[in-house]
């Protein structure tokens, strides 16, 4: 038995001891567990960017539908305080007239009921013009009543130059919900290989250096140093199965996930298709209504001559320039909803058609199913 070393300049049997050591343990990834893992862990973080590009999109979205839905209000509001002022005055006229014998007092009736159902419509536009600049309120973080937006007439809007009739289907590649639902397969398609892998043994390469000396002069010199490297192979014997049905359900959630995949794939050309058929149909709407505009403003201009040659009253203007009302707050409304189905369809493809070439969006791709660990 050796007597007890004696630390430097220490007395007795009290000493120093100055310890290094260092391993290194390394899993031979023969079946590609491993591998499979990180590429589903990096398939995760590709479903988190998509999820938050889509809710970028998303917010966008619906910040610029409510700036447009706002103008739009404002709009038909002051287009319909003009319509009463109007009925206003041909209610006066109606009532002059009735006094008069002229015209029967059911026309006045019939202004009266007329321009009660126009007064009626203020309040309701007027709460949605306020209803939505809270919305915007809310949609940009801020309190609605401590901040308001900057005032947006409609006329200050304008639709992209062209808009397109069909699109490239590739663009759909775009969508940050397609892209969610690829990066979803590709993880449950790697968790695949990662529970194949558990089946089979596990290979580990490990090494160890260690140094020991009582001065600390001496720690990194040749004497007092010991290594050792082993390797260490590790196989499931016995799991009552539990191994086997996890690999099952993997598969499963992978034919989950691509079923998912497919029905997302579905909805965002449904989606696409049904926006370019609401803008045609918007065009169609918008021609229509500014024919309308125009014939009502050509009406005004011949009812005026007439006026001004004594062949026609001027509750015949009246009635004209209401007319000429009306056409506008369609015009207002067929206008509005063009710019929003147009907005849809900028979301519809996840951004836009003009930003994104055809086939360049990155994706992830979902494989196919490879039951292979490695695969």
């Amino acid at each position: 038995m050796h007597r007890p070393m004696s630390g430097e300049n220490s007395p007795g049997t009290v000493f120093n001891l100055f310890t290094l050591s260092t391993s290194v343990t390394y899993a031979l990834d023969f079946f590609g567990g491993q591998r499979r893992l990180v590429e589903g862990l990096r398939a995760e973080v590709d479903v988190a960017h998509a999820n938050e590009h889509a809710a970028f999109i998303a917010l966008a979205a619906n910040i610029v539908n409510t700036v447009i839905a706002k103008a739009a209000y404002r709009a038909e509001v002051n287009a319909t305080v003009q319509l009463i002022d109007l009925q206003k005055e041909q209610l006066r006229l109606g009532e002059v007239q009735a006094q008069a014998g002229t015209v029967p007092y059911s026309i006045v009736l019939s202004l009266r009921s007329q321009l009660a159902t126009y007064q009626a419509t203020v309040p309701q536009l007027e709460q949605r013009y306020t209803q939505s600049a809270h919305l915007l309120a809310a949609l940009t973080g801020h309190v609605p009543a401590e901040w308001s937006a900057p005032a947006v007439n409609l006329s200050d809007l304008t639709l992209p130059s062209d808009l397109p009739v069909s699109l490239p289907s590739a663009l759909v590649q775009q969508r940050p919900d397609i892209l969610a639902a690829e990066a979803a397969a590709h993880a449950a398609s790697a968790n695949i290989g990662v529970a194949s892998a558990a089946l089979l043994p596990n290979f580990t390469l490990t090494g160890s250096v260690e140094a020991a000396t009582n001065s600390s002069q001496r720690l990194f010199r040749a004497g007092g140093k010991a290594w050792s490297v082993g390797a260490n192979a590790t196989a499931p014997l016995f799991e009552g199965g539990t191994l086997w049905f996890k690999r099952k359900a993997a598969m499963d959630s992978y034919a989950q996930t691509m079923a998912l995949y497919r029905q997302t794939v579905l909805d965002a050309f449904e989606q696409v298709a049904d926006s370019l058929r609401a803008l045609d149909h918007d065009a169609q709407t918008l021609l229509a209504q500014e024919e309308a505009l125009a014939a009502a403003q050509q009406a005004m201009r011949l009812i005026q001559a007439n006026y001004r040659a004594g062949l026609a009253t001027y509750l015949d203007v009246l009635n004209a320039d209401a007319q000429l009302h009306q056409a506008s707050i369609a015009e207002i409304q067929a206008i509005a909803v063009r710019y929003q189905d147009t907005v849809g369809l900028i979301a519809a493809l996840g951004g836009g058609w003009w930003n994104t070439e055809p086939g360049a969006a990155q994706t992830s791709r979902a494989p196919h199913l490879n039951q292979d660990a490695g695969g």
